[in-house]
């Protein structure tokens, strides 16, 4: 009876217990009802899904208040992400009316969560891609937040922009200034802040993480002046707004061929965007799609075109020249060793192949690619700068890893330095913080050379090891709770070593004089501390490369007035 008893008593109160949820919400708009989500026995997250930050955009048009709605808005599905063309490039998906976010709330035994620090994330995907809810395995999205919620005891965000034409189409100057995509970040991360505190989050601790166009976008929305106050903190994962691919170079030609391809013409310029605006958004979504044939000729990271632009606005200047921006907003930023191996896959194939010989020939022509602007003696500088090392007769291997450093340096690794550099040349009280993901890559198939290929940290920062467990090792797991761990005790207070999670090994902050990095992978301790992360070819690259002259006459030689 007493067995009975307790049983009963037991059960009722684990029924209290798991019955802290949130219910209906009162969000500016009106009020919205997510769904609880169990995470084991004592703890739970609210999750609420498509709640609308802004009205459905006008076509190249800054993002307008939603009008709001009537009665309970059952925010239980994902909308549509914004149109865009799929990823074989073969047709179009989603929806001009896609501006909606997604809240992740975790909750515990008997009380709602108040006060918490708040993680907005921002997706990637070359600025032509991706939504809010991208990449689904066994029904589990790749940034569903519940994993980094519930462990790191935080709110996770997760918003949807526009891509692609739509998004970042742009003439260069007023008539279709560009940016639409981060004006869409900017009113989703707003609305974050007037409404989070009715979820249980702290409007003043509020942190946004990106990763690849995502990292990017979060360095842009750090530098924007239009971000004053409204956030604290910023983590950019492979990608920084000074990343070659992240900014427009000649936005009115790229407007142009898109234009042509919808049957508009250019002669006369403003006959060109009155077409424009009245043509199918099917169509100028197409019109957007990446040129697969043009491979051949050149980088495949030449053939992203849609990115961010000077706009003298939201970006009023070039990026490096805006860091004084960021002086009071805590920075962490890295990049994956193989960041560019994805990309060098494509430009060089013999470096996966494992009877294929990579050879010098393709090696300068991939050079001639990226350093097109600079001509032959840039061609032959980078080589000696790479080469260097080998010795007379150079193993297949080291060969074959160089091309995919030479992609992961130029387009990722030393960009990202720079902007470390320049944030915590500016910063007044706020902390810089730098790693290195170098997890040995899960993809079947690579040769044993290849380590974290681009976008291959998520997965454990979204603690995909304790969603899907029959798919990872412990030592994933491992990885996966020190990245919560660090992730979120950096939201909380700034410093990755503080806060509620235990870590591994404590990471030292970055400054204008020491260049500290943690190396992060499954077995984090003392000595994944380091120091002047390649540096040998980030001095390269901002000293002896930049100092060549400008020969090529298609490219600005002023990148401040692109």
């Amino acid at each position: 009876m007493k067995f009975l008893t307790f049983a009963v008593v037991l059960g009722l109160w684990l029924a209290q217990a798991s019955s802290a949820t949130l219910g209906v919400v009162q969000t500016e708009a009106g009020k919205v009802q997510g769904k609880k989500e169990s995470m084991g026995l004592f703890s739970s997250v609210d999750v609420f899904k498509g709640i609308p930050f802004a009205d459905v955009p006008g076509r190249w048009e800054i993002p307008k208040p939603h009008p709001g709605w009537d009665g309970v808005l059952k925010a239980t599905k994902y909308m549509d992400r914004c149109l865009q063309v799929t990823l074989l490039q073969s047709s179009s998906q989603g929806s001009e009316d896609c501006l909606y976010l997604n809240i992740h709330v975790p909750q515990g035994l008997l009380s709602v969560s108040k006060d918490l620090p708040v993680m907005v994330y921002i997706f990637g995907g070359a600025f032509l891609l991706g939504a809010s809810n991208d990449v689904t395995f066994l029904g589990n999205s790749l940034y569903d937040g519940n994993q980094i919620a519930d462990r790191g005891g935080v709110i996770v965000v997760s918003v949807n922009y526009r891509v692609g034409p739509l998004g970042f189409l742009s003439t260069g100057d007023p008539r279709m200034p560009g940016n639409y995509g981060l004006w869409d970040q900017h009113a989703a991360i707003s609305w974050v802040k007037r409404n989070i505190k009715a979820f249980g989050g702290n409007p003043d601790n509020i942190t946004l993480f990106g990763q690849s166009a995502g990292a990017a976008s979060v360095n842009y929305q750090m530098l924007s002046p239009y971000s004053k106050g409204l956030f604290r903190r910023a983590i950019s994962q492979g990608g920084v707004a000074l990343s070659p691919w992240a900014m427009q170079k000649d936005p009115m030609t790229l407007t142009k061929k898109v234009a042509r391809k919808v049957g508009c013409r250019t002669t006369n310029e403003e006959e060109m965007l009155t077409c424009l605006r009245i043509s199918d958004p099917v169509g100028v979504t197409m019109g957007g799609k990446v040129n697969l044939l043009m491979i051949v000729t050149g980088p495949v990271v030449n053939l992203l075109e849609f990115s961010p632009v000077v706009d003298g606005d939201f970006i009023p200047d070039h990026p490096s020249k805006l860091f004084n921006n960021t002086a009071n907003i805590d920075y962490l930023a890295g990049t994956n060793s193989m960041d560019g191996h994805m990309f060098a896959g494509i430009d060089v194939s013999s470096i996966n192949k494992r009877n294929a010989e990579t050879t010098v020939k393709e090696i300068k022509k991939l050079l001639s690619g990226l350093t097109k602007e600079k001509g032959e003696a840039a061609v032959i500088s980078a080589y000696n700068a790479y080469s260097t090392h080998w010795g007379s007769v150079p193993p297949q291997d080291v060969v074959k890893k160089t091309v995919a450093d030479i992609e992961t340096d130029f387009l990722f690794l030393v960009p990202t330095q720079i902007a470390l550099q320049l944030h915590a040349k500016h910063a007044q009280g706020a902390k810089t913080f730098s790693y290195l993901f170098n997890m040995k890559t899960r993809i079947p198939g690579f040769p044993s050379w290849v380590e974290a290929e681009h976008a291959e940290d998520l997965q454990y920062l979204f603690g995909k090891p304790f969603a899907l467990p029959l798919v990872y090792f412990p030592r994933h797991r491992d990885l996966s709770s020190d990245m919560i761990a660090y992730w979120t005790n950096f939201a909380k207070t700034g410093n990755p070593n503080t806060g509620n999670n235990r870590v591994p090994v404590l990471w030292p902050a970055f400054s204008s004089t020491q260049h500290p990095y943690l190396v992060i992978n499954s077995k984090i301790n003392k000595s994944s501390v380091r120091y002047d992360l390649r540096s040998e070819y980030v001095n390269y690259w901002t000293k002896t490369y930049s100092s060549l002259p400008i020969v090529a006459s298609n490219q600005p030689a002023n990148p401040e007035h692109d």
